[in-house]
């Protein structure tokens, strides 16, 4: 069977692995495939790294899933360029499937989330990382709205970067205004700039008065999806047979 790679972006927090590393393995569980995850950027190993291991055992063809929700610079500049790099290099053609994406199957995970975690009453935060780029924070706002009818909390985005409203001035400005209020990362896994407000919320707490509770980032929950897109990428082989 043609192997998965999972690409991620990468972090600085090094037990950040452990997550994409469980979510690549439950994936290829799933799937009945070798997997294995590569990073875009600090973390190890680099796509060149597995697909230059790949080649060396002789595989051909490999499918490839960013695990990024916004369709961004990382999405259209930095994955197409990894990607062209190591199958130039090394002859591995990689399928490209989708990416993450917010559509309703992401909210349909955030949503089960929320339904183990979050207490009835509370008004979600659904923390995403933030984008230069409008149309990527408007279809986190869409995914929002999204879980908003399907959970039926009220909820709005608070990004992790992004200057006035981002970060913890963000979830300060929300808990000020709301008495419960739970954390929801739209986060593969674990991070800087999720620990950054997570951290704090004792002092936000005690600050505002509100109550604050908090979801893990998503990490296996995820494996499903992420089997999808592997299957989308390889469509056209799979067709064939």
């Amino acid at each position: 069977m043609i192997p998965l790679i999972t690409l991620s972006h990468g972090s600085r927090k090094a037990s950040a692995a452990a997550g994409i590393t469980a979510l690549t393995q439950e994936t290829g569980r799933m799937l009945g495939v070798d997997a294995v995850e590569a990073h875009l950027d600090l973390s190890e190993p680099s796509l060149d790294d597995v697909v230059r291991k790949l080649s060396v055992q002789g595989v051909t063809k490999a499918g490839l899933v960013p695990l990024l929700f916004s369709n961004a610079f990382h999405a259209k500049v930095d994955v197409p360029a990894a990607v062209k790099d190591a199958q130039e290099k090394y002859g591995v053609e990689l399928l490209v499937g989708p990416h993450l994406g917010t559509g309703s199957d992401v909210a349909a995970v955030l949503g089960e989330k929320l339904k183990a975690d979050a207490p009835a009453d509370a008004h979600v935060i659904l923390y995403s990382v933030g984008s230069s780029h409008i149309s990527a924070n408007e279809a986190v706002i869409e995914l929002g709205e999204t879980l908003s009818r399907l959970r039926g909390h009220s909820v709005e985005v608070v990004p992790a970067t992004g200057g006035a409203g981002a970060g913890g001035a963000g979830v300060i400005e929300v808990a000020a205004a709301h008495k419960v209020v739970h954390i929801l990362p739209l986060f593969v896994t674990e991070g800087l700039l999720l620990d950054r407000v997570l951290d704090q919320l004792p002092n936000i707490s005690a600050a505002t008065g509100a109550a604050l509770t908090f979801s893990t980032p998503l990490s296996t929950a995820l494996a499903p999806l992420v089997a999808a897109r592997y299957r989308a990428a390889l469509a056209e082989l799979l067709a064939a047979f």
